[in-house]
């Protein structure tokens, strides 16, 4: 076990590095690459998987339960507005700049930091899995939905990102549906044909309307918006189909597949979902992990935002330094004394069950 202070330093320095190599989703192969040696340098070594790693503590027990510990290392490409080289990874004032400084590389360094700390320490109640991931700001398929097999059985997860240290207990899920009404093509001046517009209008009258018999503690009710809709092709043909797409919010009070149930009772058009891969997803106020942040100060929230965290079937809160308003935006930076505090609150919740 190394001291806390001394893990936060290899923390920012690693983070340095991590920001000076460019990591766009799918081309993150050198920061895995960075990573995995970091990680063989403190004595382990992590099995990888494309541009995931990941690794389980020294002393792992298959009868003792498994705690996930998850951050992303890919980023976003840098927006128009940077001052900066958003590849420098400069201290200015106690804040390190740079791209994936925030989101989320502090929160991927303060995770890599608190493993470390666990890593060789015997009579745990519980083991601790580590996974640094790919393509999550991209929602890929290739990042940690490709390792979820590979892991075991996970008791519950700590997704790493921006939260100020708060607690995300819930996070909304997302369905984007592609919906088509059909009807019948036919000539505008003669009455002719069915017009699928204004099928189409009826059932987009139901997305405004339709209110989901149940609400979430958290969220309240699920939020449907239409934001696509397209049809015909000039002014005198009644058109045959009208398309249009539907973003869906979906809350913890149903599973992705229940509300396209659900939607394809009520509606008469065709529904594709492009994915009902982003799950909702909640954790009980009550489970241990939550008990112990709140013991220390911190308060509760539901997030609006996704994450890695849609793709897990287990209970997960999202928790970590930084602030969420900073995420894509220039000149993105982190407080190094965030990191420092992150990685001091981590250990303490955990050792509060561990």
């Amino acid at each position: 076990m190394t001291d806390t202070n001394t893990l936060y330093q290899q923390a920012v320095q690693l983070l340095q590095q991590l920001i000076s190599i460019p990591s766009f989703s799918k081309e993150e192969d050198r920061t895995a690459d960075l990573i995995e040696n970091f990680l063989k340098t403190h004595g382990i070594t992590p099995h990888r998987k494309m541009n995931n790693l990941w690794a389980w503590n020294k002393h792992f027990d298959a009868d003792k339960p498994t705690i996930l510990l998850n951050s992303h290392h890919d980023t976003v490409k840098p927006n128009s507005g940077y001052t900066r080289d958003p590849f420098d990874a400069i201290t200015e004032e106690g804040k390190l700049y740079g791209l994936g400084s925030n989101d989320a590389g502090g929160c991927l360094v303060s995770l890599i930091a608190v493993f470390l700390y666990f890593y060789d320490k015997t009579d745990l109640k519980y083991n601790f899995c580590l996974a640094t991931t790919a393509e999550e700001e991209i929602s890929g398929v290739n990042g940690l939905e490709l390792i979820i097999p590979e892991l075991g059985q996970l008791d519950f997860g700590i997704v790493g990102e921006p939260t100020l240290m708060q607690l995300a207990v819930a996070e909304r899920g997302l369905m984007v549906l592609d919906c088509v009404a059909h009807g019948k093509a036919g000539h505008a001046a003669r009455e002719e044909g069915d017009n699928a517009i204004y099928k189409a209008m009826k059932d987009i009258e139901w997305f405004r309307t339709f209110k989901f018999p149940k609400e979430s503690d958290v969220f309240g009710p699920i939020k449907m918006s239409v934001t696509i809709i397209n049809a015909g092709s000039q002014h005198n043909v009644v058109p045959a189909s009208c398309t249009f797409t539907v973003d869906v919010r979906v809350t913890d009070a149903y599973r992705n597949e229940e509300v396209l149930e659900i939607i394809r009772q009520h509606v008469s058009c065709d529904v594709t979902p492009r994915s009902i891969r982003l799950k909702p997803s909640s954790i009980d106020r009550q489970h241990p992990i939550v008990q112990a942040g709140i013991a220390l100060g911190r308060t509760t929230y539901g997030s609006p935002t996704t994450s890695d965290q849609s793709l897990l079937d287990i209970q997960s809160i999202k928790v970590g330094p930084g602030d969420s308003a900073r995420s894509h935006s220039a000149d993105e930076f982190v407080y190094v004394d965030e990191i420092r505090e992150g990685i001091e609150l981590y250990v303490k919740m955990l050792e509060q069950i561990v």
